[in-house]
């Protein structure tokens, strides 16, 4: 039987977790902003930010552990990142 690597889209290969998130989760800030507020329908107000910033800068909370548990401890360095610029956005 052929062996296949992670980028075969053959219909006997399934993907795994890191294909399915590569395919799931935004790139980029444009993407994550899109994302969040078209499709979600989510406003970046500051109040929405200051308060995701303050959940996953808690390493401590439930939320906060089950999001580096789904997607990694870098996933969630961007993530906070990109609301970081988005204060920043909203604030000027």
């Amino acid at each position: 039987m052929p062996r296949h690597t992670p980028n075969d889209r053959t219909p006997d290969h399934v993907p795994d977790h890191a294909d399915r998130l590569d395919t799931v989760l935004p790139r980029d800030y444009d993407g994550w902003r899109d994302c969040i507020e078209h499709k979600c329908a989510i406003p970046l107000t500051r109040d929405y930010i200051d308060h995701r910033l303050r959940i996953l800068s808690d390493p401590g909370l439930e939320e906060t552990r089950r999001f580096v548990a789904s997607y990694g401890e870098a996933h969630l360095k961007q993530i906070v990142a990109w609301f970081e610029r988005a204060r920043e956005e909203v604030a000027s």
